[in-house]
């Protein structure tokens, strides 16, 4: 048998990780979902996430790939871990949740009736889950990677882009938050239970339970002083989506642009049907979406011309007096 020259031994030594790489990862996820069910929590998802980027690196054979990862990545995901923690700790307000005006403006635009009753008096079937009905779960569950998912292509492909979008997602993401605080508001599911709405059913979670699918939560939601009923308006839900279409939609293709309009809409479609959300939330969370958008666009544009008289003054030739 021949043996390898240093340089062949060391090539080998090389290549094995970059082939182990993405085994290992689907491994590891194998295991974790068949011990803990699916991830779909912002927080576990973001781990999952960070690992696949982790192995991405590992395979594409940077030496210090997965290094840079990590430089970029783990303050986000402390960010993420952060929001996590307070959005549960913000349901421990003095003030008694609202659910009057929200009630009113739904009703009004539902011509007497919420447009979450409407729906599910008409659609809804008990124990008898329409192909809708797996759709609308479909579109709530996007929530929970999309706009990561998004941040990772930008990160291998346009690292000025990903970090305009990362400061947009954190910035609606914490003024969210902040609104949670001052105005804790109830989702329709939770005015019904408490008799201000006929039943109404949480139509992501009826399905879901149905299916009888493990299902992996928040690594913070181990105890109820980690959930947070009453963080409804705005509806981060619909804010994200608005988000990806206002920050994509310029350099989008007509196909695309074509799924970003339609995103919102059918995340509203699930968020109301499925009771999680008034008409007035997904309408306000768009709202922090566009202002978001808007205002990064401003701040950018005027470090753009900052930048550009700054480059011209150094060009100009002093003047010789």
């Amino acid at each position: 048998m021949t043996d390898l020259s240093h340089p062949a031994r060391s090539a080998v030594r090389r290549l094995r990780p970059r082939l182990l790489a993405w085994p290992l990862f689907a491994l590891a996820l194998a295991w974790y979902v068949d011990g803990y069910g699916l991830p779909y929590e912002n927080d576990v998802v973001f781990c999952w996430l960070i690992a696949a980027l982790v192995a991405a690196s590992v395979h594409a054979g940077g030496r210090h790939g997965w290094l840079s990862v990590l430089r970029d990545w783990v303050p986000v995901m402390a960010a993420v871990w952060t929001y996590a923690l307070l959005r549960g700790y913000g349901s421990h307000t003095p003030w008694a949740p609202h659910w009057r005006p929200q009630l009113a403006v739904d009703t009004f635009l539902g011509g007497g009736q919420t447009w979450t009753v409407r729906l599910q008096h008409r659609l809804y079937h008990p124990g008898e889950p329409q192909w809708y009905d797996y759709a609308a779960v479909g579109v709530y569950m996007s929530h929970f990677f999309a706009v990561f998912v998004t941040l990772a292509v930008l990160w291998r492909r346009d690292r000025s882009r990903y970090l305009r979008l990362l400061a947009l997602y954190l910035a609606v993401t914490f003024a969210g938050f902040a609104t949670y605080v001052l105005y804790p508001a109830e989702p329709p599911w939770l005015t019904a239970r408490h008799g201000h709405l006929p039943e109404l059913t949480r139509v992501v979670q009826a399905v879901l339970d149905g299916s009888g699918l493990p299902r992996a939560g928040s690594i913070f939601q181990g105890g109820s002083r980690f959930t947070n009923d009453v963080a409804a308006m705005p509806s981060l839900h619909s804010a994200y989506p608005m988000l990806l279409a206002l920050f994509c939609w310029p350099l989008a293709g007509r196909g695309l642009r074509m799924l970003l309009a339609a995103y919102p809409l059918a995340m509203t479609f699930a968020l109301v049907y499925g009771a999680e959300h008034y008409v007035v939330d997904v309408l306000v969370g768009w709202l922090y979406a566009a202002t978001a958008w808007y205002v990064g666009r401003r701040v950018m544009a005027r470090r753009q011309s900052r930048r550009a008289a700054g480059a011209g003054a150094v060009r100009q030739p002093a003047r010789i007096t």
